[in-house]
């Protein structure tokens, strides 16, 4: 069973996630391990939701069908945390890191969260709206990968979450066409009429130069939290600071190409080649070394703000960062 969850585990990062993949090989194998299948019930859960499998072969369901969906990742997740015998193997996956690492149950139902608000009418008004959708589906990952990692510090979770809102704030202006063809639109509707762009003709060919804009605004507001958890890396253990620091290179790398392209920037899927994840690599073990070096500075004034904060680590949790 063991072998099997690994197996699972692997395919369905080295499938779902080229970019997640290249720096996870830079985890301690203990961390890896946990890692891979975290990521392994996150997209099974997102796939279930989407009727997809691996990210792939769109099917969107009818809104009955996902909320019947929906309640049955949450039953499921329920009985993860209860102890009770997983034959899913991506639930089994997920009830072993969960236990092992205390993983508060919290989290998990704020991640399953960001799916319930795809499947139901939600609008993204402003910035702090895509930013509360931003801290469901991907910041309280970066929480989660902060607890296999051993962190329990306030400080450095609020870092995590911040990875894992840029991350998310990246995807969004790589996939802007892609979401609108399957009628999502997550960049905030404000800027959207400050562009002239009606929330229905995001897609079209003909607003191509003004969503160039809107997604240079979108990665322009990733940056700062793309500071604040490079600054939080130095907390990490060695292997992990590592392997973060590069994923956090690659993603924001990601952002760069979409602002280069332009209104090209959806012509085709925007990524990062062999070499350039290799180079990323190697600046990723200059970030933690710089980290290193200083300090952690407070976190900047105005960012958006993780929600249940001061209850995210309880004492005892988690294992002091670094044990």
């Amino acid at each position: 069973m063991t072998e099997a969850l690994m197996e699972h585990a692997t395919r369905t990062i080295e499938v779902g996630s080229k970019s997640f993949a290249a720096a996870a090989r830079l985890f301690p194998p203990d961390i890896r391990r946990s890692v891979l299948m975290l990521y392994a019930w996150c997209r099974h859960c997102d796939d279930v939701i989407d009727g997809q499998e691996l990210g792939f072969n769109v099917s969107m369901p009818e809104g009955t069908n996902a909320a019947l969906a929906m309640a049955g990742l949450e039953e499921q997740t329920r009985r993860a945390y209860a102890g009770d015998r997983m034959a899913d193997p991506a639930f089994a996956a997920f009830q072993e890191v969960a236990l092992r690492h205390a993983i508060p149950q919290r989290f998990a139902f704020d991640h399953l969260a960001g799916f319930a608000m795809d499947v139901a009418p939600t609008r993204y008004e402003t910035i702090d709206d895509t930013l509360r959708y931003c801290y469901h589906v991907a910041g309280v990952v970066g929480l989660m990968m902060a607890s296999i990692m051993g962190v329990n510090r306030a400080e450095v979770l609020d870092r995590a979450c911040d990875l894992g809102l840029a991350f998310q704030l990246t995807n969004i202006a790589r996939d802007i066409v892609e979401d609108a063809r399957m009628g999502r639109c997550y960049l905030p509707a404000q800027w959207l009429r400050e562009a002239g762009i009606a929330p229905d003709e995001v897609a079209h060919p003909r607003h191509r130069v003004a969503l160039a804009r809107v997604a240079a605004r979108l990665i322009d507001h990733a940056e700062p939290y793309y500071d604040s958890a490079a600054a939080g890396i130095a907390d990490l253990p060695p292997r992990s600071a590592w392997a973060i620091a590069t994923a956090r290179n690659v993603y924001r790398q990601i952002g760069i190409e979409v602002l280069r392209r332009g209104p090209r920037a959806w012509d085709e899927r925007v990524g990062t080649s062999k070499a350039a994840k290799l180079w990323l690599l190697a600046k990723g073990g200059g970030t933690v070394f710089s980290a290193r070096l200083r300090t952690m500075p407070a976190r900047p004034a105005g960012l958006w703000q993780r929600p249940g904060r001061d209850a995210a680590a309880p004492p005892g949790a988690a294992r002091a960062a670094g044990a």
